[in-house]
C-alpha cells in the first residue's frame, strides 16, 4: 500500500458515531468502572484518545512499534536523553540544530553527560569516535542548516557492533521521503510543528521505535515527566499530516528549481540542497528515499528531496544576510519550516544563535548562511522575491566600496 493511502486508511472511524474525523477528546480524566479498572485510559498525561490515534499513525507511517507525541520537538529530544546516565557519551552530528545543542550543552553536560561533534557524512568519522562509553549516535540527515547526508545503513552497523542506539532526526524528511527504521536506526524523532503538521499553528514532538521494550522507557519517561502533546494538538497534527505526501512532493518540486537558480547565480557562494547533482550527499540521499519517493524521481527526474535548501553569498558576511533577509517581499523571515508559506532566517543569528561560532564555522554553517523553508507558492514568484533581494545586496555591497 503506498504511502499516502496508509494515511488516510491509517486513522479509525469513530466506534460509537462513525464520525470519519478523528474525535477531540478534550478531557483530563476517565471514568473508571473500578479502581484501577478502565476503558485503557485513565488520565489524559498518561493516556489521550486522540493522541494515541495520532501515535498510531506516526508509527505506522514510519514503520515502527511504537508512536510517542510529545508537547515539543525539543521535549521529545529530552525524553530520549533521559535515557542517559552520568558518564555516558553521546557521537551527535556536527552540524546539529541549535536547541539540541543548547540542550547536551547547556544542560546535559552538567550532568555528566560528555558530547563528541563529528562530521557524520563520512561514517569512518564515527567509527573513529565510538568508545566503550557511547551509548548514543544522533543523526540528522539532511542535518540542519547545512543539508550534509548521511549513510544510515552504514553507520547503523557501527553502533550495533558497539552496542550503541543510533537516533535519526527525520524532520527535514518526514515519513513521507525516508523511513530510518527500515535501514538500521532504533529511534526515529521528529519535529511534528514542521512537515506533519504542515501549517505553522502547532508545536509538536514525535519519537517512532522498533523495540517495545525501548518504546516503554520512552513512555515511563514521558508519564513522569509530563511533556505530553494535547488533544486540540493531537488533532491538528492528524489533520496535517493527511495532506503531507502532496504537500512535500509539491514543496520538493518547488525546492529543486529554486535551488538550481541559485546555484546559478553570480553573487551566490554556494547552494546546500541534495536534489542537486553537485551535492556531495546525492547518491546517498536519492539511495535512502522512500519506494513513492524513488519512483517520483524515475517519473520526474527530480523533486523528491524536501523543502529546505541553504545558500551562503559569495562577499561571505553576515551584515550581507542580514541585509538580503531584510530585502525580500513575499518569504517570510522567521523560524520554523515546513508549513505552507515559505520562511527564510540567517542560523547565525536565529536558529543557531546559541552555538559558538567557531563551532558554527566548523559545521560550515556560514557566516552568510540563510535557510530557506520552501511552501506552497509558485516556485517563479519565490525565484522573483530572491532575485530582487539579491540585486538590492549587490548594489549596497558596490555602494560600499565606492564609498
Amino acid at each position: 500500500m503506498r504511502t499516502e493511502t496508509r494515511i488516510l486508511h491509517t486513522l479509525p472511524h469513530d466506534p460509537l458515531t462513525g464520525a470519519v474525523s478523528v474525535p477531540i477528546y478534550q478531557t483530563s480524566t476517565f471514568e473508571q468502572e473500578a479502581p484501577g479498572i478502565n476503558k485503557g485510559f485513565d488520565y489524559s498525561r498518561t493516556n489521550n484518545p486522540t493522541r494515541a490515534a495520532f501515535e498510531q499513525l506516526l508509527a505506522e507511517l514510519e514503520g515502527g512499534t511504537q508512536g510517542i507525541a510529545f508537547s515539543s520537538g525539543l521535549a521529545a529530544v529530552d525524553a530520549v536523553l533521559k535515557l542517559l546516565s552520568s558518564g555516558d557519551e553521546i557521537i551527535a552530528v556536527d552540524d546539529i540544530y541549535g536547541g539540541t545543542y543548547r540542550a547536551l550543552h547547556t544542560i546535559y553536560n552538567r550532568l555528566g553527560i560528555t558530547v563528541k561533534h563529528v562530521d557524520t557524512s563520512d561514517p569512518a568519522n564515527v567509527l573513529e569516535a565510538i568508545t566503550e562509553k557511547t551509548r548514543l549516535v544522533w543523526l540528522e540527515t539532511p542535518t540542519n542548516p547545512t543539508l550534509k547526508i548521511s549513510d544510515i545503513k552504514a553507520i547503523a552497523s557501527i553502533t550495533k557492533a558497539a552496542g550503541a542506539l543510533l537516533l535519526v532526526d527525520n524532520t527535514f524528511c518526514s515519513p513521507v521521503a525516508q523511513h530510518p527504521l527500515s535501514l538500521g536506526a532504533d529511534i526515529v524523532l521528529h519535529s511534528i510543528t514542521k512537515y506533519i503538521a504542515g501549517h505553522s499553528d502547532v508545536i509538536g514532538g514525535g519519537i517512532v521505535v522498533k523495540d517495545p521494550e525501548l518504546g516503554q522507557r520512552i513512555k515511563y519517561i514521558q508519564n513522569a515527566t509530563g511533556a505530553v502533546l494535547g488533544p486540540q494538538d493531537s488533532w491538528l497534527a492528524i489533520r496535517g499530516v493527511q495532506t503531507l505526501s502532496i504537500r512535500y512532493e509539491r514543496i520538493s518540486t518547488s525546492a529543486q528549481r529554486v535551488a538550481e537558480f541559485l546555484e546559478q547565480h553570480p553573487d551566490v557562494g554556494g547552494v546546500n540542497y541534495p536534489g542537486l547533482r553537485a551535492h556531495p550527499g546525492h547518491l546517498v540521499a536519492r539511495s535512502q528515499l522512500s519506494r513513492s519517493q524513488q519512483e517520483t524521481i524515475a517519473s520526474h527526474g527530480k523533486g523528491a528531496f524536501g523543502g529546505v535548501l541553504s545558500f551562503w553569498l559569495k562577499d561571505d558576511r553576515e551584515e550581507n544576510a542580514v541585509d538580503l533577509v531584510g530585502h525580500v517581499q513575499l518569504i517570510t523571515l522567521a523560524e520554523s519550516l515546513g508549513g505552507p508559506k515559505s520562511l527564510l532566517c540567517v542560523p547565525s543569528k536565529m536558529t543557531h544563535a546559541s552555538v559558538p561560532r567557531s563551532a558554527r564555522i566548523a559545521a560550515g554553517i556560514n557566516d552568510s548562511l540563510v535557510r530557506v523553508s520552501i511552501g506552497l507558492e509558485h516556485p517563479d514568484d519565490l525565484i522573483a522575491d530572491l532575485e530582487q533581494a539579491l540585486a538590492q545586496v549587490k548594489e549596497s555591497i558596490t555602494e560600499q566600496a565606492i564609498a
